[in-house]
């Protein structure tokens, strides 16, 4: 007999930087599409909204790992701009980090949109969990989700031990 919490989908985190939407002065919508693709590819997942506050982002990121989620996505705040902290929020707290996945997301941007170059996301592991920053709009959630699904099942697989070959035969 198999274990009920083997039936359950892994759970995700999508945390919102952004000062206005935590003002109530906008509506967040790059946070309901990251939950909305999430969903679709069979996780469980809350949405947070936090303002552009490095220990405010850190905590949120914290809690969501506490909380059991597996993958945290932040949108927002990964730019130039002086507000822009998600990623030294993130930095803090990757052990190990893992810059490629950043870097995909980057290049796969950059097809798209020059500016994309412009983020400073950050990708790595916080205690079990997978975290990566996506600038705060909604066509880097449409480019950085998909790069981020192609991994995310693996990289959990991984810090719980998982075997390498795993991957491999589903290919």
């Amino acid at each position: 007999m198999t274990d009920a919490t083997d039936q359950r989908n892994p759970r995700a985190t999508v945390i919102t930087v952004s000062d206005r939407c935590a003002a109530g002065e906008a509506v967040d919508v790059s946070g309901p599409l990251a939950q909305q693709m999430l969903v679709e590819a069979g996780w469980d997942v809350d949405v947070v909204v936090v303002p552009d506050e490095r220990e405010r982002i850190t905590w949120a990121i914290m809690g969501a790992v506490e909380e059991k989620s597996r993958l945290v996505i932040t949108t927002g705040g990964t730019g130039v701009g002086p507000r822009d902290v998600t990623p030294e929020a993130t930095a803090s707290l990757l052990n190990p980090e893992v810059p490629g996945i950043a870097e995909t997301i980057r290049s796969a941007g950059v097809a798209v949109l020059p500016q994309a170059m412009l983020s400073r996301g950050r990708s790595g592991i916080v205690d079990g969990a997978l975290v990566v920053n996506l600038a705060g709009s909604t066509g880097a959630v449409k480019d950085g989700v998909p790069v981020i699904l192609q991994v995310a099942s693996h990289v959990v697989s991984q810090v719980d031990g998982g075997d390498h070959d795993r991957l491999r035969t589903n290919q």
